[in-house]
């Protein structure tokens, strides 16, 4: 068995504790699961590139920011939107 040690920020390690411990684990079961997948994938398991919304998202956001701007609702209340959801 090996021990390392790494440097992080005291913010970003409380953090990241906290994180940890919300799913039930410490900092070093953490770790050591990340070391286990990198192993078993044979990559570095982040995902590095920033989130792109998709189309359908992209243009509910377009149509949002249109009903804004115009001051026009799709709905005439919380209810009738809600009720939109079960259909």
């Amino acid at each position: 068995m090996a021990i390392m040690s790494i440097r992080v920020s005291e913010p970003d390690k409380q953090q990241a504790a906290a994180v940890a411990e919300h799913y039930g684990f410490d900092l070093s079961s953490v770790t050591r699961a990340f070391w286990k997948q990198m192993v078993r994938e044979q990559r570095i398991p982040l995902n590095l590139g920033a989130y792109e919304p998709n189309a359908e998202t992209l243009e509910s956001l377009r149509q949002g920011e249109e009903a804004i701007k115009s001051g026009t609702a799709r709905f005439a209340d919380a209810d009738e939107m809600l009720a939109s959801l079960k259909d």
